[in-house]
């Protein structure tokens, strides 16, 4: 919020400083917390009695193998193990109780039905479904066989009877490091009254990898003008830059879905049957993402294949990259049918030209990625943003507020953040997970 000072000078608040603590470490230094994704119910959907928040996290580190509960370990890593767990809340977000624990991580909590399901994964996809609005939870199921997802919780989109969301398949094991380079994100269709924990109620999108999106990537790729990448690279290996410090090899991940309502945006298809997948964009540098198209083959909308493009603008140029304020980090977008606006909670980088050796000790990995404060903008078409407010900023360089899912609930906007406070371990590892809210958040459009 914009509050004058005593000396006549303009100030920007956070709106949503203050938070409920869902989830706390119970050692900082070993167990940390990742994964934030929420869900409101209400008694006619999901088969919640009452109006009810669920909430999904996921811990790791060398301590966690410790936790009691279910447990996942990454096999094809280290051998770590990492937990998920769900939560709920019956009065607003101001208490939590403990639901379940899971096997998988990277999961996102969402209604279908008469059903609550919770969809991530442990290498292959996996999810696990409730009957009862969240109160118990059934074993988890596999989806896959033998392959590698990834994701973050990002948004769920429902049109034409079904739920629409996305996740990312390594394709290929050639980038050494993070692969996010190998990857496909991979638009997921279910009917809404399917039993979604089933592999047949599911119809995947084709593959589109980012080494295909971004033609000559082995060689920083095909792309001028705009300084992406920001580092030159080793493609497929990282580029060290200084002691401790290294450039990935470009890439997408942590995909949203979006689909264009307004008739006169130029990407909106009369036929509802294009959706566009908006990705964080690995570049080393702030302020784009990527975006690509799925176009459904069958005779209605809801039916048939669906195939993975990329998008093109009228001069007939294709379009990879967007300009997305956080759109360096993981980022979360709802569309709002009564604003008929998209919103986009993001991370807010204020330091990406620093010369990555002066860098300090205490700020995390490469320039553009600061983690410390949440955003929000609001846009009619996904391309022009206003910012609308600062949602809270951590009190220090290692006490992040970011990697946060929305949720909408009448006037409210609900926010769960990956969070730290003074004992987190670094901005990426934080120790804590955050629930605020933003009170009549549409009086912030103008």
């Amino acid at each position: 919020m914009l509050h004058m000072k005593h000396d006549d000078t303009w100030h920007i608040e956070p709106l949503a400083q203050s938070y409920t603590v869902v989830y706390e470490s119970p050692d900082p230094a070993t167990i940390f917390c990742y994964s934030p994704g929420i869900l409101v119910l209400d008694s006619k959907f999901g088969g919640a009695k009452c109006r009810r928040l669920i909430a999904t996290i996921d811990v790791s580190g060398p301590g966690a193998k410790k936790l009691p509960g279910k447990k996942g370990y990454r096999a094809r890593k280290d051998g770590s193990a990492w937990q998920g767990k769900i939560f709920s809340s019956d009065d607003g977000g101001a208490s939590w109780r403990h639901k379940a624990d899971f096997p998988f991580l990277h999961a996102r909590p969402f209604a279908a039905g008469d059903a609550v399901y919770v969809l991530g994964q442990a290498d292959d996809l996996m999810v696990i479904r409730s009957g009862d609005g969240g109160e118990t939870w059934g074993e988890p199921v596999a989806l896959t066989g033998g392959e590698q997802w990834h994701q973050a919780p990002c948004n769920v989109h429902y049109a034409n009877g079904c739920v629409y969301l996305a996740m990312e398949k390594r394709t290929r094991e050639v980038v050494k490091g993070w692969p996010v380079g190998d990857m496909a994100p991979v638009l997921m269709r279910g009917p809404i009254w399917d039993d979604l924990t089933r592999r047949d109620s599911w119809t995947f999108a084709s593959e589109l990898p980012y080494y295909e999106a971004m033609k000559n990537v082995e060689h920083d790729g095909d792309i001028e003008y705009v300084g992406i990448p920001f580092f030159s690279t080793d493609y497929p290996e990282p580029r060290r830059l200084c002691e401790g410090r290294s450039s990935n090899p470009m890439g997408w991940l942590e995909t949203n879905v979006i689909q264009f309502v307004d008739p006169d945006h130029y990407w909106h298809d009369p036929a509802g049957k294009t959706f566009h997948l908006w990705a964080r964009a690995q570049t080393d540098r702030t302020g784009y993402a990527c975006v690509a198209k799925v176009l459904e083959q069958g005779e209605d909308p809801g039916t048939g294949a669906m195939e993975t493009t990329l998008e093109q603008v009228p001069s007939g140029k294709t379009c990879l990259y967007v300009p997305c304020p956080g759109g360096q980090m993981k980022f979360h977008v709802l569309y709002d049918e009564e604003s008929k606006l998209y919103w986009l909670l993001s991370s807010q980088a204020v330091d990406s030209m620093r010369k990555v050796e002066t860098l300090p000790q205490n700020r995390y990995g490469l320039p553009y990625n600061q983690r410390r404060r949440l955003q929000l903008h609001f846009s009619r078409n996904m391309i022009d943003w206003c910012f609308a407010c600062l949602v809270a900023i951590g009190p220090r360089e290692n006490a992040s507020r970011h990697y946060a899912s929305m949720a909408i609930d009448g006037e409210d906007l609900y926010i769960l953040s990956r969070s730290g406070d003074e004992r987190a371990r670094s901005a990426h590892d934080g120790n804590i997970i955050t629930f605020h809210t933003i009170r009549d958040f549409r009086r912030l459009i103008y």
